[in-house]
């Protein structure tokens, strides 16, 4: 008879301990003990403050206010990410959320561009997303009844300082009933018959016994890794960056509704703007670049003084050979690591607590499920971690070893059939349920020079005359729709400004 799985206990707070920790007490805080351990001496690695647009779900789930939420994390609105210099020097794009343009019927829109552009009449893609046209306008407003138009409304996510939406949670957790217990563990105590997670032990005797374990203790994966002996898959040598240095910023430039990722010799550096600040940072490939001409980058390419000293972080690209490992599931950075290039940081936790809460065992843990929880978990990173990898494949950057490396590199073969098949008539080969949409695959390709060399017969079905009036539409409602919105610096500061600390 197995064990009922009544008590979890969560090790490690952080952005993905307390995102644990309060989606476990909204949806089973009446059926289940909730415990989490965490450590101030230790700390986080708080870097993740650029997210995708599923966070609103999470906190629409937990019932949390959006304006609430931003003022109390000193929060910002995203559009989308713009990368800079990564095709080529010079070169830009935007990766932006929401639709391409409008479909013709049931051909996608980009076929519909490709034939305009091979005729000679349209070279620019990108003003055909709104999401991209607001972006780079510096507009936002939230769709609404008072906001009908034949335009699919703007698509958001959010930047915020992870610390505090980390504190934000612990009190909306606490509140619902997390037992929180400040302190080191010194040792984690297993069963001697089936090798799971009994208790662990803190520094001062104490033993915090549990049914479920979340690892949540980052990087050094204490549980999983530490006492479980799991085992890590290192994808370095298709994603060979291993260090970034992080630094807070005074506000200076523009108070983008975007993240920026601006490509340098052997990384790259990220840009997120936040009410109080700006967060930088550097990813590169050490072994291309020392730390010490990377922190000179980082700092040379700020907007603002520097808030602090630049903090140090090494990690090595991959996942761990499984997320759940017998009564032990792996969340955030324990669960392995994808720089944070499409911001999917905070969604991998997100993805990972969903998870856990449509699989939560009732009589014991059932290998089954274990099976297809770690079957999920692998496809997940491994299609998010192809989607970064394009971004350095699909290059024309040739100006140091780093980027001939990346063009020449051999990609996984999935990846390689995807791009066979987008260059040959611009169609999206993916997996029904995978993270990333058609529309975000299109963008990068044509944003890094995959270009279709045809397209879908079903785009030739307009005249020349009737093609014209069909672009020139979609822009006339954008220009309409931009005509009525209002800066993003007017939305912060009427919506959800911070409070003075």
């Amino acid at each position: 008879m197995h064990k009922p799985i009544r008590s979890i206990v969560i090790v490690g707070g952080g952005t993905a301990g307390w995102m644990s920790a309060a989606a476990l007490a909204r949806v089973a805080g009446k059926t289940h003990k909730l415990h989490l351990v965490e450590s101030e001496e230790i700390g986080t690695v708080g870097v993740g403050e650029a997210t995708i647009p599923p966070i609103a779900t999470f906190n629409r789930v937990l019932g949390i206010d959006e304006d609430e939420f931003l003022r109390a994390t000193n929060g910002t609105i995203k559009l989308g990410i713009e990368f800079k210099d990564w095709y080529r020097q010079g070169h830009r794009y935007m990766h932006a959320f929401g639709a391409l343009g409008r479909p013709l019927g049931m051909t996608h829109f980009h076929h519909v561009w490709r034939r305009a552009n091979a005729l000679g009449l349209d070279g620019d893609w990108e003003q055909y997303v709104y999401n991209t046209v607001a972006a780079r306008a510096l507009r936002y407003a939230r769709p609404g009844p008072q906001r009908r138009t034949p335009l699919e409304p703007l698509t958001h996510a959010f930047h915020f300082d992870a610390g505090l939406y980390a504190a934000f949670l612990r009190r909306f957790a606490t509140e619902r009933g997390v037992v929180r217990t400040e302190g080191k563990i010194r040792r984690t105590i297993l069963n001697a018959f089936n090798g799971h997670v009994e208790a662990v032990e803190m520094e001062d005797g104490t033993k915090i016994e549990g049914d479920l374990f979340i690892d949540c203790s980052g990087f050094r994966g204490l549980l999983i890794e530490q006492a479980l002996g799991t085992g890590f898959e290192d994808w370095s040598h298709w994603l060979p960056c291993d260090r970034a240095w992080a630094v807070p910023c005074a506000n200076g430039g523009e108070f983008t509704p975007y993240t920026r990722s601006t490509a340098h010799p052997a990384g790259w550096q990220w840009r997120i703007p936040l009410q109080h600040r700006i967060g930088n940072g550097h990813v590169f490939a050490s072994r291309y670049m020392g730390e010490e001409q990377a922190r000179d980058i980082l700092m040379a390419n700020l907007d603002g003084t520097p808030q602090a000293e630049p903090r140090l972080l090494r990690f090595t690209a991959g996942r761990r050979k499984k997320m759940w490992n017998r009564n032990v599931v792996a969340v955030g950075l324990s669960s392995g690591f994808l720089e944070p290039l499409e911001s999917t940081s905070i969604h991998l936790v997100q993805s990972a607590i969903t998870r856990i809460l449509m699989a939560l065992p009732n009589d014991g843990i059932d290998a089954v499920e274990v099976d297809d929880f770690n079957a999920k978990a692998q496809a997940e990173y491994e299609r998010i971690r192809d989607f970064i990898i394009l971004h350095y494949k699909a290059t024309e950057r040739d100006d140091s070893p780093f980027w001939r490396d990346c063009r020449a590199m051999e990609i996984p073969e999935e990846l390689e059939r995807r791009m066979r098949v987008f260059a040959s008539h611009g169609r999206v080969s993916r997996v029904f349920d995978e993270l990333f949409l058609d529309v975000s695959w299109i963008q990068v390709f044509l944003g890094q020079g995959v270009i279709p060399r045809s397209w879908h017969p079903l785009a030739d079905q307009l005249s020349e005359t009737e093609l014209k009036e069909f672009l020139a539409e979609i822009k006339a409602m954008i220009a309409h729709e931009m005509a009525a919105l209002p800066t993003h610096a007017d939305f912060i500061a009427r919506q959800c400004a911070a409070r003075p600390s």
